[in-house]
């Protein structure tokens, strides 16, 4: 697992299969995020049996099944698509282009799993609601900054179980390292990649969602800017926004491209959760200049102060779920209106956002 490149982080866990070999097969496509291979990862430990990979890159191929030797290289889409045996495709495309592909696959009586960010257009959040509708596939979405991130995970159980009492607050930061020569190009251009809110700032969003327990919120406010890569005059290097969920909780946020070249990891991820009876700290990747560790913990609550160190200790349990979700159809892992709302408030507050300006043309 890469450590220090946003790019390449692919985490990776214990085997808890929850199906037989065989018994749910898989294809990737469209490798354009190397987030690609922690969606792998995660299926292949939950006992999902990775069939196909296509990609037009031929590059991008032959670096996927150098880690993944038992798949088979398709020699399209299509062939992907025309094989009843693979239930699930699980891609990642170019923000643009991922509801496009959803629509496709759901089209072909498959379930879809994408990386983030889900859309760039509040028109593409119809389209994939009203597909799913018709032909009751799943499109979901791999919200890996708390899916993938043990810490995380146990926070929501936390939670669930009354640890911190009703949650009133998430404040998430998403700094990521740039690292800009090693990017693609369609990095780079606004249509493309969908801005910083509508990319990074959806795992903010989700996490807000789910923490607090809101089926819906409002974007109140949300900025973006370009502070420091001139080079780059599409790009947006930093960007907050603040929501408020239907049952009043309140959520603010801050994405970046400004981790320093002394972090020992490609992002600092903090998640702060405030409740009616305590609090909750998450030190997602590193807890700095303590331990180049991840997945700390921090708990205060009526029954004292907490600091659980949990890598290696809760698991990745959406993967199993999700399989599970597909075979029965049913709603373990994500609501499908969850996966959507979240998406379509990050399309929202991208587009409501007030530009910020410090001499570089936005």
């Amino acid at each position: 697992m890469n450590r220090i490149s946003g790019m390449l982080y692919a985490p990776s866990g214990q085997a808890r299969p929850v199906v037989g070999p065989g018994e749910f097969v898989f294809a990737a496509t469209s490798l354009e995020h190397g987030h690609i291979y922690g969606m792998c990862n995660g299926l292949i430990e939950a006992g999902a049996t990775l069939k196909w990979v296509y990609d037009d890159d031929p590059a991008k191929m032959e670096a996927f099944i150098k880690t993944y030797p038992q798949v088979r290289a398709a020699s399209s889409e299509e062939e992907i698509l025309a094989d009843g045996t693979v239930r699930l495709v699980a891609a990642a495309a170019i923000p643009s282009k991922r509801c496009e592909l959803g629509l496709k696959v759901m089209s072909h009586g498959k379930d879809y799993f994408t990386d983030k960010t889900p859309f760039t257009t509040l028109d593409q959040v119809e389209s994939a609601r009203a597909k799913a509708a018709e032909t009751g596939r799943k499109y979901m979405v791999y919200y890996s900054e708390r899916l993938h991130v043990e810490s995380a995970v146990h926070a929501g159980r936390l939670i669930r179980d009354g640890a911190i009492g009703r949650v009133i607050q998430v404040m998430g930061t998403g700094p990521h390292r740039l690292d800009a020569s090693s990017r693609p190009d369609w990095f780079f251009k606004r249509e493309l990649y969908g801005g910083i809110l509508c990319d990074i700032g959806s795992h903010q969003i989700e996490q807000f969602l789910f923490y607090a327990g809101c089926r819906d919120a409002e974007v109140t406010s949300s900025r973006v800017a370009n502070y420091n890569h001139a080079d780059y005059p599409e790009l947006e290097d930093f960007g907050d926004a603040t929501l408020v969920g239907d049952n009043g909780a309140a959520h603010y946020f801050r994405v970046d491209w400004f981790t320093p070249d002394g972090l020992g990891t490609w992002g600092d991820g903090r998640t702060f959760i405030l409740g009616t009876e305590g609090y909750i700290e998450l030190r997602k990747y590193i807890d700095v200049a303590r331990s180049p560790h991840g997945d700390h913990l921090y708990l205060v609550n009526g029954q004292g102060e907490h600091h659980m160190e949990l890598k290696g200790k809760v698991g990745f349990p959406f993967f199993g779920e999700l399989i599970l979700d597909c075979l029965e159809r049913t709603e373990r892992a994500m609501t499908q209106e969850h996966a959507f709302k979240a998406g379509e408030l990050c399309v929202k507050a991208q587009n409501m956002a007030i530009r910020l300006s410090q001499g570089i043309p936005l």
